[in-house]
């Protein structure tokens, strides 16, 4: 088997793009989009009718409302393609708005019912700081379901928990990013790959926590840099990732191991005090990948 099938065996894949075009190749699980991922796949002329049907449909409206219909309509596209869900994102000036995020989030599933589309299809992807997750807590209570995204720290992680959110999307290749940036010539690629990749340990922290105690919420790794980084996660609840990823994960067959293993419990990892006072100062003493 390719490694794209290996990874299959442990994790659930999830195509991390726009262009629906592309997903049909890789057979994912779910899709996860955002502005920018449909702005680039709106460039390309065999999505053109989409965009020109969302402007039709949305006469006299604001450029906002336009682009939630774009939104709404590559989200219904991409469903054709894949059995599971979509995550379709808030607009990030929104993140620091609980109430604004949480009319917005009914907004983007009214369209999507409109459409035909059941919400259990459908994740609302809005950002984990404080004011989000709050927003995430109301939202799951009407039965809409939600992917907290912009995620970096166990804090973040242990916040979107206690408001039972559906799904968090811990980021590898931006932590991976910041660490290499602070050691600038001093940083060891070959060193820092792989289980030694500081994105990669904090999706494990996060992911050993959930299982420790108990905790539904599902953990999505996503921003990948490289292959190495998805298979050294291979196990995890599910990992999203970009259609480049997937070829070549498709493309090579070294073997692919289960590095997350949810029997695995750390009896260790104690439980993190919850509420905002915590939330804010772990962020705040710079334990934000932690």
């Amino acid at each position: 088997m390719n490694q794209l099938e290996q990874l299959k065996q442990y994790t659930t894949v999830v195509a991390d793009t726009g262009d629906f075009q592309s997903i049909k190749a890789y057979a994912p699980q779910d899709a996860t989009t955002n502005p920018s991922l449909i702005l680039k796949a709106v460039q390309k002329p065999e999505y053109r009718p989409l965009l020109e049907k969302a402007v039709a449909d949305s006469k006299g409206a604001s450029v906002e409302e336009i682009v939630d219909r774009l939104l709404i309509a590559f989200g219904v596209e991409i469903l054709k393609f894949v059995p599971g869900r979509v995550s379709t994102e808030i607009d990030a000036a929104l993140s620091f708005d609980t109430e604004a995020t949480v009319a917005k989030g009914r907004e983007l599933i009214a369209l999507y019912e409109a459409a035909g589309i059941k919400r259990e299809r459908v994740l609302i992807k809005i950002a984990s700081t404080w004011e989000g997750i709050r927003a995430a807590e109301i939202l799951e209570q009407d039965g809409i379901r939600c992917n907290l995204t912009l995620l970096f720290s166990l804090c973040q992680a242990v916040a979107c928990a206690e408001a039972g959110v559906q799904l968090i999307s811990p980021f590898v290749g931006r932590i991976y990013d910041w660490y290499k940036k602070q050691a600038g010539a001093a940083w060891d690629e070959a060193a820092k790959a792989g289980p030694n990749d500081p994105g990669v340990q904090s999706v494990e922290r996060i992911y050993a926590y959930y299982k420790k105690h108990g905790i539904a919420t599902e953990v999505m790794g996503a921003s990948f840099r490289n292959v190495g980084q998805i298979t050294a996660l291979a196990g995890c609840d599910l990992l999203t990732i970009s259609p480049d990823l997937l070829a070549q994960l498709q493309a090579a067959d070294a073997p692919v191991f289960r590095a997350l293993d949810p029997a695995a419990r750390d009896a260790s990892i104690e439980r993190l005090a919850p509420g905002e006072a915590a939330f804010r100062y772990a962020l705040k003493i710079g334990r934000a990948h932690v």
